[in-house]
C-alpha cells in the first residue's frame, strides 16, 4: 500500500512540475512542435530526397494554399504512379532504388536489385525463433525488437561507411515484409487459436506479392498491385515528418543503423503519426451503422456537425483522415490511391461503400470548413482511404501501421545515409529554455 501511495504521490506532482503557461511560449518565441506561427515547419535542415508541398510563400509575407505535391528525388509522384498504373507493373522496388541511389534504374539494374531484395528476404533462424517465442501483442514492438536483434547478426553493425549503410538499408527493406508477416501469423495463432503458417518468401515474386503470399497465400493480381501502390505512396514524405526526423536525429549522434531505425518505428507507432488509418476504419464502420441514407447529404452534414461538437461517436471533436500538417487543398497520395481503389472496390463488390466513403470525404471537408468559420481549407489525407483499401485486400488491422513502416523504411534509410554523409556532420541538438528560477538547496534532514 505504501508503494502504491508513493506512485500516486509522485504522479500527482506531475500536475505542477509539468505546467508551463502558454504565454511563455509566445514571450520567448518558442516554436512549439517545431512549427511557425503560420503553421509551416521550422526549417532545420536540407535534403535531396523528398519534398512535400502544400503552400507557397507570398512576396508580401504569408502563405498561399496550393494543390498538394509530393516529389521523390525531384520526380513528381503523380508521374511515377500514373506510369505504373498504365503499365500495370509493380513499382516499390523501383522507388526504393531511386531513393537509395538518387536515380531510376534501367531494366537490368532493376532486375538485379529485385534479385538482391529477394535474396535477403529470409530471416536468420534465431530471429525467426525469437518472433515465435516472444508472441508479442503489438506487431510494431515485435518489429522494433527484431530490428535490434539484427544487430547481432551483422558482421559490421557499427560501420557507417556508405557501402555498409547501403548494405544494411537493403537488408532492412528486404526483411521488413517477412518480419511483419511472421509476427502477425504468430499473433493470430497465440491470441485467436488459429493455425500457424510460416511460409518462406518466393524468388519469383515482387516484394508486395511476397508479403501477401507469406501473410495469407491467396491474393488477386489487383490486390498485389494495390498494396504495391500503397507502398510507393508512403515510402517517403520529407525529412520533417516525426519518424523520419527521429531517424535523422538519432543518426546524427553516430549510433548504429538498427538503433536508429528502431527509434523511427517507435515514433511511427504513436497514434498521432502512424495509426490514423485504423481510426478512419473505425469511424467509417460507425458511420455506416448510424447514417440511415448513405446518399443523403443533409443527414451526413448533421451527423458530422454533431461529431465536431463532441456529441456523438468518440466525442473527440475529430473527423479522422481530414486535415494535414502541410497539405491544404489536396493530398496527392489520396487522389492517386483513389484511382486504383475504385477498381478494387468493383472487384470486391463494394462499390456502394466506396461511393459512400467518397461522399463522406466531400461532406467532411465542407462540414469542417463551416464549423471552423475560417478561410483555412482542409483536405482529406491518404489515411482517409488507406484503411478501407487494406480491408478490401483482406489485411487485418493489427498490421496497418506495420505496413506503413514496411513502406517508410525506404525513406528512413535514405535519410540516414544522407545525414551521415554530409561533409560537415553535426549532431542535431536544439535548445530548450529553462523557465524555473534557481532554487536554494535544502539538506535532507531539513526537508
Amino acid at each position: 500500500m505504501k508503494k502504491e501511495y508513493l506512485i500516486y504521490k509522485l504522479s500527482e506532482s506531475v500536475k505542477t512540475t509539468c505546467k508551463i503557461d502558454n504565454e511563455l511560449f509566445v514571450k520567448y518565441n518558442v516554436k512549439r512542435g517545431l512549427r511557425n506561427e503560420d503553421g509551416s515547419g521550422v526549417l532545420v535542415g536540407l535534403t535531396q530526397i523528398g519534398n512535400v508541398e502544400g503552400y507557397e510563400r507570398l512576396p508580401e509575407g504569408g502563405l498561399k494554399a496550393i494543390p498538394g505535391k509530393l516529389y521523390y528525388r525531384g520526380y513528381d509522384v503523380e508521374d511515377i504512379v500514373h506510369d505504373l498504373i498504365q503499365d500495370q507493373r509493380f513499382g516499390f522496388e523501383e522507388v526504393a532504388y531511386l531513393m537509395l541511389s538518387g536515380k531510376f534504374p534501367d531494366r537490368e539494374e532493376l532486375g538485379n536489385f529485385r534479385e538482391l531484395i529477394n535474396e535477403k528476404m529470409p530471416l536468420e533462424q534465431k530471429t525467426k525463433m525469437n518472433i515465435i517465442d516472444l508472441e508479442g501483442q503489438n506487431i510494431m514492438n515485435t518489429l522494433a525488437r527484431s530490428v535490434l536483434e539484427m544487430y547481432n547478426f551483422d558482421p559490421n553493425p557499427d560501420d557507417t561507411s556508405p557501402e555498409n549503410l547501403m548494405r544494411q538499408s537493403i537488408d532492412l527493406i528486404s526483411k521488413f515484409p517477412t518480419i511483419i508477416a511472421y509476427a502477425y501469423n504468430i499473433l493470430r495463432h497465440s491470441l485467436y487459436g488459429r493455425s500457424l503458417h510460416i511460409r518462406h518468401p518466393s524468388d519469383h515474386l515482387c516484394l508486395a506479392e511476397n508479403f501477401l503470399y507469406m501473410l495469407k497465400r491467396n491474393y488477386t493480381p489487383l490486390e498485389a498491385r494495390m498494396l504495391d501502390l500503397l507502398l510507393v505512396l508512403q515510402a517517403e514524405h520529407g525529412g520533417g515528418n516525426n519518424s523520419t526526423f527521429t531517424v535523422r536525429v538519432t543518426s546524427s549522434s553516430g549510433t548504429d543503423t538498427y538503433s536508429s531505425i528502431a527509434a523511427g518505428i517507435g515514433s511511427l507507432k504513436g497514434p498521432l503519426h502512424g495509426g490514423a488509418n485504423i481510426q478512419v476504419v473505425d469511424m467509417f464502420e460507425h458511420l455506416k451503422k448510424n447514417i440511415v441514407d448513405w446518399k443523403n447529404v443533409d443527414e451526413i452534414d448533421v451527423y458530422f456537425r454533431r461529431m465536431l461538437n463532441k456529441e456523438v461517436y468518440n466525442q473527440t471533436g475529430l473527423i479522422y483522415g481530414i486535415g494535414h500538417a502541410v497539405y491544404t487543398i489536396s493530398d496527392p497520395r489520396a487522389i492517386l490511391l483513389k484511382e486504383l481503389a475504385r477498381d478494387l472496390a468493383k472487384e470486391k463488390g463494394r462499390e456502394e461503400e466506396f461511393a459512400f466513403l467518397e461522399l463522406l470525404e466531400e461532406r467532411a471537408i465542407e462540414s469542417f470548413y463551416n464549423f471552423k468559420g475560417s478561410k483555412k481549407r482542409v483536405s482529406s489525407n491518404i489515411d482517409f482511404y488507406s484503411g478501407f483499401v487494406y480491408e478490401m485486400i483482406g489485411l487485418p488491422k493489427e498490421i496497418y501501421t506495420p505496413l506503413f513502416a514496411m513502406s517508410r523504411i525506404v525513406g528512413w534509410t535514405a535519410h540516414r545515409i544522407e545525414e551521415l554523409n554530409f561533409k560537415s556532420k553535426r549532431i542535431i541538438r536544439p535548445a530548450y529554455r529553462n523557465i524555473l528560477e534557481v532554487q536554494k538547496y535544502v539538506p535532507i534532514d531539513e526537508r
